[in-house]
């Protein structure tokens, strides 16, 4: 699954992805201008990839990791508001998520995108980096699977497919993997009673996305997304997850190595799917060149998962969940038709 430049596809790309035959695209803030635009640039890519079905992404969680910003689209809240409204009042925090996942779908189907690399399973961490922060709904694991099977049910029962991340649960990070190789020192006890937990009680969604984090008391000397001792027996095994299962994005310093050589790595250790994103035509040629056609299994996994889909109503009006969710959230204004 590959990123692209800007705006529109450059002839380099067009070029690429003709020839790659990616199994989809995900869009970042460079690449979202105006719904015209994306929908436009949708139509691009689905024509470079030769088919109309090709999978379209983005990470629209809310707060920071927001690719879709005003004046176009309403600046939605974190997860953590959500999770503090839970703990004040589970119905109210619960009512809340589903209104937020039913609005953002339709704007997403309206758009032409079908998953949203959405909800975050990864326990809350005060004293972790801002990497995380308020991405997380909380740091108990059973409000997170909450608030998380919530948003993602809604999100099937809307046209939405939605990606639980980040696998086995990297909430305990305390560097960035944007920038650097996490490490994480907990141990296999420890991970089991508490990461693990949300990730677990979720294991049945279909689609999740793994870390560029080092859990010691897993695999000292590989990041989860590269590890097959993580994505096996643990994430398959232990959290019992048989979803489509994504690498983060492969283009993180987290990574060390060439992109292709890390693509290829990510495929051995388990995964089904590998995210390029920084849209790098070199390195997208790269990787194009050196991955297989998906394997049976893998398109299994992702036949079962289009299943779970729901179209949305098409006579779904996002206003009055717009107005029950701006008094839910104590005034936060905001126009979901924008």
């Amino acid at each position: 699954m590959f990123g692209c430049e800007g705006t529109r596809l450059s002839r380099i790309e067009r070029d690429i992805f003709r020839s790659a035959d990616p199994f989809g695209f995900i869009l970042f803030k460079r690449n979202c201008e105006s719904p015209d635009q994306i929908r436009y640039l949708i139509q691009e890519l689905r024509q470079a990839a030769g088919r109309d079905t090709v999978s379209i992404a983005i990470d629209q969680e809310g707060g920071r990791v927001s690719r879709l910003q005003p004046p176009h689209w309403p600046k939605y809240p974190a997860a953590r508001a959500f999770g503090l409204m839970y703990e004040r009042d589970a119905d109210w925090g619960v009512e809340a998520i589903k209104l937020y996942a039913r609005i953002l779908s339709y704007e997403l189907v309206n758009l032409g995108i079908a998953i949203n690399c959405a909800p975050v399973l990864d326990l809350y961490n005060p004293t972790g980096t801002e990497a995380m922060g308020d991405r997380a709904f909380s740091e108990r694991p059973t409000i997170v699977a909450a608030l998380a099977r919530a948003q993602a049910e809604t999100f099937l029962a809307s046209g939405i497919l939605p990606v639980i991340k980040h696998l086995p649960g990297h909430g305990r990070l305390k560097t960035d993997p944007h920038h650097v190789l996490p490490q994480i020192d907990a141990g296999l006890t420890e991970l089991e009673t508490q990461d693990f937990v949300p990730f677990e009680l979720l294991k049945d969604l279909p689609l999740g996305m793994n870390s560029h984090a080092v859990f010691r008391a897993l695999d000292p000397d590989k990041p989860a997304s590269l590890s097959s001792l993580v994505n096996n027996d643990i994430i398959r095994d232990i959290i019992g997850f048989d979803g489509v299962l994504f690498s983060d994005d492969i283009c993180m310093k987290a990574l060390d190595g060439k992109p292709a050589d890390i693509a290829r790595h990510a495929l051995d250790a388990g995964n089904d799917i590998v995210l390029h994103c920084n849209g790098d035509a070199s390195e997208m040629e790269a990787v194009a060149r050196v991955l297989e056609p998906m394997e049976d299994q893998s398109w299994a996994r992702w036949q079962h998962a289009r299943a779970m889909v729901a179209p949305l109503n098409p006579a779904y009006n996002p206003g009055e969940d717009a107005a029950r969710l701006d008094v839910l959230l104590g005034g936060l204004a905001f126009d979901a038709t924008a």
